[in-house]
Protein backbone atom coordinates (compact mmCIF):
# COMPACT_ATOMS: atom_id res chain seq x y z
CA UNK A 1 0.00 0.00 0.00
CA UNK A 2 2.80 2.41 0.90
CA UNK A 3 4.52 1.74 -2.41
CA UNK A 4 1.30 2.49 -4.32
CA UNK A 5 0.89 5.77 -2.48
CA UNK A 6 4.50 6.67 -3.22
CA UNK A 7 3.97 6.15 -6.95
CA UNK A 8 0.71 8.12 -7.09
CA UNK A 9 1.23 11.23 -9.28
CA UNK A 10 -0.18 13.56 -6.62
CA UNK A 11 2.18 12.18 -3.98
CA UNK A 12 5.12 12.62 -6.33
CA UNK A 13 4.06 16.20 -7.04
CA UNK A 14 3.80 17.02 -3.33
CA UNK A 15 7.15 15.37 -2.59
CA UNK A 16 8.74 17.24 -5.48
CA UNK A 17 7.32 20.59 -4.38
CA UNK A 18 8.51 20.00 -0.83
CA UNK A 19 12.00 19.16 -2.05
CA UNK A 20 12.11 22.21 -4.30
CA UNK A 21 11.20 24.51 -1.41
CA UNK A 22 13.85 22.94 0.82
CA UNK A 23 16.54 23.25 -1.84
CA UNK A 24 15.68 26.85 -2.72
CA UNK A 25 15.54 27.95 0.92
CA UNK A 26 18.86 26.27 1.72
CA UNK A 27 17.60 23.38 3.85
CA UNK A 28 19.88 20.43 3.12
CA UNK A 29 21.43 17.62 5.14
CA UNK A 30 24.68 15.85 4.33
CA UNK A 31 25.26 12.13 4.77
CA UNK A 32 29.03 12.74 4.88
CA UNK A 33 30.92 15.30 6.99
CA UNK A 34 32.18 18.33 5.12
CA UNK A 35 35.67 17.77 3.63
CA UNK A 36 36.66 21.15 5.06
CA UNK A 37 36.11 20.05 8.66
CA UNK A 38 39.76 19.21 9.33
CA UNK A 39 41.34 21.69 6.94
CA UNK A 40 43.32 24.61 8.32
CA UNK A 41 41.31 27.78 8.75
CA UNK A 42 43.60 30.12 6.82
CA UNK A 43 43.60 33.86 7.33
CA UNK A 44 41.86 35.66 4.48
CA UNK A 45 41.86 39.34 3.70
CA UNK A 46 38.48 41.01 3.26
CA UNK A 47 38.84 40.89 -0.52
CA UNK A 48 39.89 37.22 -0.46
CA UNK A 49 36.96 36.34 1.77
CA UNK A 50 34.53 38.04 -0.63
CA UNK A 51 36.16 36.23 -3.55
CA UNK A 52 35.94 32.83 -1.87
CA UNK A 53 32.33 33.52 -0.93
CA UNK A 54 31.50 34.47 -4.52
CA UNK A 55 33.00 31.26 -5.87
CA UNK A 56 31.29 29.11 -3.24
CA UNK A 57 27.98 30.84 -3.98
CA UNK A 58 28.40 29.86 -7.63
CA UNK A 59 29.11 26.29 -6.52
CA UNK A 60 26.04 26.32 -4.29
CA UNK A 61 23.86 27.47 -7.20
CA UNK A 62 25.34 24.65 -9.25
CA UNK A 63 24.16 22.19 -6.62
CA UNK A 64 20.70 23.80 -6.55
CA UNK A 65 20.57 23.18 -10.30
CA UNK A 66 21.81 19.62 -9.83
CA UNK A 67 18.97 18.89 -7.42
CA UNK A 68 16.46 20.27 -9.94
CA UNK A 69 17.95 18.31 -12.82
CA UNK A 70 17.98 14.98 -11.01
CA UNK A 71 14.52 15.54 -9.56
CA UNK A 72 13.05 16.21 -13.01
CA UNK A 73 14.90 13.31 -14.58
CA UNK A 74 13.74 10.96 -11.84
CA UNK A 75 10.13 12.11 -12.04
CA UNK A 76 9.90 11.66 -15.81
CA UNK A 77 12.19 8.64 -16.19
CA UNK A 78 10.77 5.87 -18.35
CA UNK A 79 11.54 3.01 -15.95
CA UNK A 80 11.65 2.39 -12.22
CA UNK A 81 15.32 1.32 -12.28
CA UNK A 82 16.36 4.52 -14.03
CA UNK A 83 14.19 6.57 -11.68
CA UNK A 84 15.92 4.98 -8.70
CA UNK A 85 19.33 5.76 -10.24
CA UNK A 86 18.52 9.46 -10.60
CA UNK A 87 17.05 9.64 -7.10
CA UNK A 88 20.21 8.07 -5.66
CA UNK A 89 22.42 10.52 -7.57
CA UNK A 90 20.33 13.39 -6.25
CA UNK A 91 20.79 12.21 -2.68
CA UNK A 92 24.56 12.05 -3.17
CA UNK A 93 24.60 15.55 -4.65
CA UNK A 94 22.75 16.85 -1.58
CA UNK A 95 26.03 16.50 0.33
CA UNK A 96 27.50 19.14 -1.96
CA UNK A 97 24.51 21.41 -1.40
CA UNK A 98 24.92 21.20 2.37
CA UNK A 99 28.72 21.61 2.28
CA UNK A 100 28.63 24.73 0.13
CA UNK A 101 25.83 26.28 2.20
CA UNK A 102 27.82 25.69 5.38
CA UNK A 103 30.98 27.17 3.88
CA UNK A 104 29.08 30.24 2.70
CA UNK A 105 27.89 30.83 6.27
CA UNK A 106 31.43 30.41 7.58
CA UNK A 107 32.59 33.05 5.09
CA UNK A 108 29.91 35.42 6.36
CA UNK A 109 27.89 35.23 3.16
CA UNK A 110 24.65 33.68 1.88
CA UNK A 111 23.22 31.74 -1.07
CA UNK A 112 22.14 33.50 -4.25
CA UNK A 113 18.78 35.25 -4.22
CA UNK A 114 18.35 33.96 -7.77
CA UNK A 115 18.11 30.32 -6.66
CA UNK A 116 14.37 29.99 -7.48
CA UNK A 117 14.98 31.05 -11.08
CA UNK A 118 17.97 28.74 -11.52
CA UNK A 119 16.04 25.84 -10.01
CA UNK A 120 13.13 26.40 -12.40
CA UNK A 121 15.42 26.61 -15.43
CA UNK A 122 17.34 23.48 -14.48
CA UNK A 123 14.11 21.59 -13.83
CA UNK A 124 12.89 22.51 -17.31
CA UNK A 125 16.13 21.24 -18.87
CA UNK A 126 15.92 18.02 -16.86
CA UNK A 127 12.35 17.48 -18.01
CA UNK A 128 13.36 17.89 -21.66
CA UNK A 129 16.21 15.43 -21.18
CA UNK A 130 13.92 12.87 -19.55
CA UNK A 131 11.37 13.05 -22.35
CA UNK A 132 14.11 12.31 -24.88
CA UNK A 133 14.43 8.85 -23.30
CA UNK A 134 16.55 7.26 -20.59
CA UNK A 135 19.68 6.89 -22.73
CA UNK A 136 19.55 10.55 -23.75
CA UNK A 137 18.80 11.54 -20.17
CA UNK A 138 21.91 9.69 -19.03
CA UNK A 139 23.85 11.47 -21.74
CA UNK A 140 22.60 14.72 -20.29
CA UNK A 141 24.09 13.68 -16.94
CA UNK A 142 27.44 12.89 -18.56
CA UNK A 143 27.57 16.29 -20.28
CA UNK A 144 26.46 18.09 -17.12
CA UNK A 145 29.10 16.40 -15.01
CA UNK A 146 31.76 17.11 -17.63
CA UNK A 147 30.97 20.82 -17.55
CA UNK A 148 30.75 20.90 -13.75
CA UNK A 149 34.06 19.07 -13.33
CA UNK A 150 35.79 21.62 -15.56
CA UNK A 151 34.10 24.44 -13.68
CA UNK A 152 35.25 23.09 -10.30
CA UNK A 153 38.79 22.56 -11.58
CA UNK A 154 38.90 26.24 -12.56
CA UNK A 155 37.75 27.22 -9.07
CA UNK A 156 40.63 25.30 -7.53
CA UNK A 157 42.90 27.64 -9.49
CA UNK A 158 40.95 30.76 -8.49
CA UNK A 159 40.44 30.16 -4.77
CA UNK A 160 43.01 31.78 -2.44
CA UNK A 161 45.78 29.25 -1.70
CA UNK A 162 45.28 29.64 2.06
CA UNK A 163 41.53 28.93 1.87
CA UNK A 164 42.08 25.25 2.58
CA UNK A 165 38.50 24.65 3.76
CA UNK A 166 36.90 25.81 0.52
CA UNK A 167 39.53 24.04 -1.55
CA UNK A 168 38.94 20.72 0.26
CA UNK A 169 35.20 20.96 -0.41
CA UNK A 170 35.64 21.83 -4.08
CA UNK A 171 38.17 19.03 -4.62
CA UNK A 172 35.85 16.39 -3.14
CA UNK A 173 32.97 17.75 -5.21
CA UNK A 174 35.12 17.44 -8.33
CA UNK A 175 35.96 13.82 -7.53
CA UNK A 176 32.29 13.00 -6.96
CA UNK A 177 31.16 14.65 -10.20
CA UNK A 178 33.67 12.63 -12.21
CA UNK A 179 32.32 9.44 -10.60
CA UNK A 180 28.71 10.40 -11.34
CA UNK A 181 29.50 11.04 -14.98
CA UNK A 182 31.34 7.73 -15.29
CA UNK A 183 28.41 5.86 -13.70
CA UNK A 184 25.94 7.42 -16.15
CA UNK A 185 28.22 6.58 -19.06
CA UNK A 186 28.43 2.96 -17.93
CA UNK A 187 24.63 2.70 -17.87
CA UNK A 188 24.42 3.39 -21.60
CA UNK A 189 24.41 7.17 -21.99
CA UNK A 190 23.84 8.63 -25.44
CA UNK A 191 25.17 12.09 -26.27
CA UNK A 192 22.42 14.73 -26.00
CA UNK A 193 21.38 16.76 -29.07
CA UNK A 194 23.40 19.89 -29.88
CA UNK A 195 20.55 22.31 -28.98
CA UNK A 196 20.32 20.79 -25.50
CA UNK A 197 24.08 21.05 -24.99
CA UNK A 198 24.02 24.67 -26.14
CA UNK A 199 21.18 25.44 -23.72
CA UNK A 200 23.17 23.86 -20.90
CA UNK A 201 26.26 25.93 -21.73
CA UNK A 202 24.25 29.15 -21.99
CA UNK A 203 22.53 28.53 -18.67
CA UNK A 204 25.88 27.80 -17.02
CA UNK A 205 27.31 31.10 -18.26
CA UNK A 206 24.35 33.05 -16.94
CA UNK A 207 24.55 31.23 -13.62
CA UNK A 208 28.27 31.73 -13.06
CA UNK A 209 28.16 35.35 -14.20
CA UNK A 210 25.41 36.39 -11.83
CA UNK A 211 25.61 34.08 -8.80
CA UNK A 212 29.14 35.27 -7.97
CA UNK A 213 27.68 38.65 -7.01
CA UNK A 214 24.07 38.04 -5.92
Amino acid sequence: MAANRYHHPLDRFIAGADKALRVITGVASASRPTPGAHAADGVLSEAEQRHSAGLMRVNHVGEVCAQALYDAQARFAHGDAMRAQFEQAGREEEDHLAWTAQRLAELGSQPSVLNPFFYAGAYALGTVAAYLGDARSLGFVVETERQVEAHLASHLEKLPPQDAKSRAIVEQMRVDEVAHGAAAQALGAVEPPVPVKLAMTAMAKVMTGSAYYI
